[in-house]
């Protein structure tokens, strides 16, 4: 179920309009980076001490259906807001295109935001310049279905199917 509440929009107007055009137009308008064309997604969140419903958007960093939500403020000294959002409140919704879901915020360390870290420099390059900008270690987010779809715990071969007619353990 989407996040509810009374939404207020972002004091910065490019933040405002980009979210406006992207979710008026259905996800259709608005989905890249005003500046470099690259690709966003709109993540929506409660604010941390408010509980309002905040919305941004964010570089698309997407691998099998998982995002990373990378809190760079541009390499400045001190983590953007919407970090002390999700670390309260890691339940989000994102827009991707006309897509929407519902995702849980956590943040990662080690190898797997190694990994994660590559992807997302891979998608915006500007992200290695705002590391080595910053004596801050730039967090990052891997937001990941409430609901993933759920996988077989296996598959049948074609040779260990059940056959039409074919009995049980009779020889």
């Amino acid at each position: 179920m989407p996040l509810e509440g009374e939404y207020d929009p972002s004091p910065a107007r490019w933040v405002r309009e980009q979210v406006e055009l992207y979710e008026s137009s259905g996800g259709t308008r608005g989905t890249t980076l005003w500046d470099t064309g690259l690709p966003v997604v709109i993540v929506t969140m409660r604010g941390a001490k408010s509980g309002r419903i905040r919305k941004i958007p964010l570089m698309r960093v997407e691998h099998e259906g998982r995002y990373a939500a990378v809190a760079s403020k541009a390499g400045f000294p001190r983590h953007p807001v919407w970090y002390f959002n999700l670390k309260a409140h890691p339940r989000v919704d994102l827009q991707d295109g006309p897509e929407r879901r519902v995702m849980t915020a956590r943040e990662i360390a080690g190898d797997e935001k190694a990994r994660w870290w590559r992807r997302a420099v891979a998608a915006y390059p500007p992200y290695a310049e705002y590391q080595e900008k910053t004596d801050r270690v730039i967090p990052v987010f891997v937001l990941e279905p409430d609901h993933p779809k759920k996988k077989p715990r296996y598959e049948l071969t074609e040779s260990q199917a059940p056959r039409t007619g074919a009995s049980c353990g009779a020889a």
